[in-house]
């Protein structure tokens, strides 16, 4: 397998490969057949709304061509992020939010040839390396309940909020709560950590 290299890109530089992010979004995640479009066009549309947030970082993986990607923004400061959370929020993780302090990472997709083979930790690890936050929030899609995991046939874990979910728990993030459902959109569970110092 080609060496993959890591790379810092700029807002502007993330706005001139949103075609190619946008392709490597639908190769990863591989939707439904005939949901390409959808997929690569709801993709486009979070990713043109995401490179305008306050504090847009991101790092790509290539080796003859993009193999992988992860970024983020500072989340809102108004606190309206965690206007869905179900429950009681912290109230740390509220003040963190408050004082701007909070990253969101809002996506890390790898190529399947790719995986398991460190480049989403080394991406992960580029990325939040000189973050100045002092919380890293991301988000996967709710668990369904284990009957309708099986029914899918992906009792095994294989879907790709499963993989998120577990690649989370080993980078020691810990699980804090669910997001939503609003506006059309799956309840998300919100994963934290702390960054290294």
């Amino acid at each position: 397998m080609a060496e993959v290299y890591l790379r810092r890109l700029s807002r502007w530089q993330g706005e001139q490969q949103r075609a190619a992010v946008a392709d490597l979004y639908v190769s990863a995640y591989r939707g439904a057949p005939g949901a390409e479009y959808r997929d690569r066009q709801g993709f486009l549309d979070r990713f043109e709304r995401h490179v305008q947030g306050t504090g847009f970082d991101m790092v790509v993986a290539e080796a003859a061509g993009l193999v992988g990607c992860a970024y983020g923004f500072r989340v809102a400061r108004t606190g309206e992020w965690w206007s869905d959370f179900r429950g009681q929020l912290p109230t740390d993780i509220e003040e963190l939010t408050a004082s701007g302090r909070t990253f969101l990472l809002a996506e890390l997709m790898v190529l399947p040839a790719h995986r398991r083979l460190g480049v989403a930790t080394l991406m992960g690890e580029r990325l939040l390396a000189r973050l100045d936050a002092d919380l890293v929030v991301a988000t996967v899609d709710e668990e369904l309940p284990e009957e309708m995991d099986e029914m899918e046939g992906s009792g095994d874990g294989g879907r790709p909020e499963n993989a998120a979910r577990a690649t989370l728990h080993a980078w020691g993030w810990s699980r804090l709560g669910v997001l939503g459902p609003h506006s059309g959109t799956n309840a998300r569970e919100v994963w934290i950590r702390r960054p290294p110092r």
